[in-house]
């Protein structure tokens, strides 16, 4: 997929109100109730919360994350200039393939986790929207001169999620490689519906499903041709929310930011084995530290009992003693009772420990369990 999009210059820079994104009016013919969220208005929920859950466990949900930032990063040295800011082995990284990653900071603080790929003579980047200007921000501070930073303004980005998403999205898909043999993290080029598309077999939810990338003026043509497919309805950010915590994914800005690290969240399968070993990336002396000594604190999942939800921010004890605190929690659908993540002291963070969560002064039971709470189902 070409990377055509003008080069980032000053009057790239945050929006001071939430502004709206291509889909907008897509949303809104379909009476999505609509919130501020990164910067965007955005659709939180059609239907319901729970419907929409369900559905895209059981079908296939289109979701809008227009709001992410698309990037495209090229020019002499790229691979060299990337190493130098991710904790990444570019050599590693097969064309077409992505691969989580990590924005650091030099105290190996996470300020951003990313999905990066290669494309023909550069590297392809989504980062999250709340974060986007802020990365743009940081990699050109980072990033020498020769290096081009194209952020892909004129490219929408929808992602089809859940156990028919192959189904429907198959129908309209043509291209060189068939899309029903790309396997988890695997990508290429097709035309949908017509158009142009970059797709990658990844996602947000757990369950088997895609990334696609489209331009921005073709994508109501795009998702009407998706959504008058059975399978197919179009999901909000409520649900989006509660499948990926259902999943143990970590969402940035709530279990991720400057104020953890890899280590402790549980992300050293984002550092690859040679950068381990040799480090020379922002942060390294402590990620690496961590990783020999071990984390002070990790990022657990709490199942809980009753239907009272934790929510962030809520302590967790072990007896009276503050050992944690909540960054996610909700109500799962799919298990019918609440979970949660937290991040808890080292000492108690083994599976099947019994602690409880301080919510509004009331002491509601949890316990530690395996992430995900719900198994994910990619297509490997």
């Amino acid at each position: 997929m070409s990377a055509e999009s003008d080069s980032i210059d000053s009057a790239d820079e945050a929006p001071l109100e939430p502004e709206t994104l291509p889909l907008d009016a897509w949303h809104r013919a379909r009476s999505a109730r609509m919130v501020p969220f990164a910067g965007y208005w955005m659709p939180v929920q059609y239907e319901g919360i729970i419907a929409e859950h369900l559905w895209t466990r059981e079908h296939a949900g289109l979701f809008d994350v227009s709001h992410m930032g698309q990037l495209y990063i090229s020019g002499e040295g790229v691979e060299a200039a990337l190493e130098a800011v991710l904790p990444i082995d570019l050599a590693t990284l097969k064309p077409y393939a992505p691969r989580y990653s990590l924005l650091l900071d030099a105290n190996g603080g996470v300020l951003d986790d990313l999905m990066v790929t290669r494309w023909e003579t550069g590297f392809y980047l989504v980062v999250n929207g709340a974060t986007k200007w802020d990365d743009i921000a940081h990699l050109r501070e980072h990033l020498p001169d020769e290096v081009t930073i194209n952020h892909l303004a004129d490219s929408a980005l929808i992602a089809l999620q859940g156990p028919e998403a192959v189904t429907a999205l198959a129908r309209l898909t043509t291209g060189e490689t068939a899309l029903e043999a790309l396997t988890f993290m695997k990508g290429s080029t097709f035309k949908l519906a017509g158009v142009d598309a970059w797709i990658s077999r990844s996602g947000y939810t757990g369950e088997d499903g895609f990334e696609i990338s489209i331009p921005a003026d073709a994508a109501a043509a795009v998702c009407d041709a998706l959504c008058a497919q059975p399978e197919v309805k179009p999901i909000g950010l409520g649900a989006r929310d509660s499948l990926r915590l259902e999943a143990g994914l970590p969402l940035y800005g709530h279990d991720l930011s400057p104020e953890t690290d890899p280590v402790e969240a549980g992300l050293t399968f984002a550092i690859n084995k040679r950068r381990k070993a040799e480090g020379g990336f922002p942060g390294a002396d402590r990620v690496l530290a961590a990783l020999a000594a071990g984390p002070a604190r990790r990022r657990v999942g709490l199942t809980l009992e009753g239907r009272m939800a934790a929510r962030e921010g809520a302590s967790v004890l072990a007896g009276d003693a503050v050992i944690g605190t909540v960054t996610s929690g909700g109500f799962s659908p799919s298990l019918n009772h609440p979970i949660a993540m937290a991040y808890v002291d080292a000492a108690h963070a083994a599976e099947g420990t019994d602690l409880t969560i301080d919510m509004r002064g009331k002491r509601l039971p949890a316990r530690v369990v395996p992430l995900p709470f719900v198994p994910h189902r990619y297509h490997r």
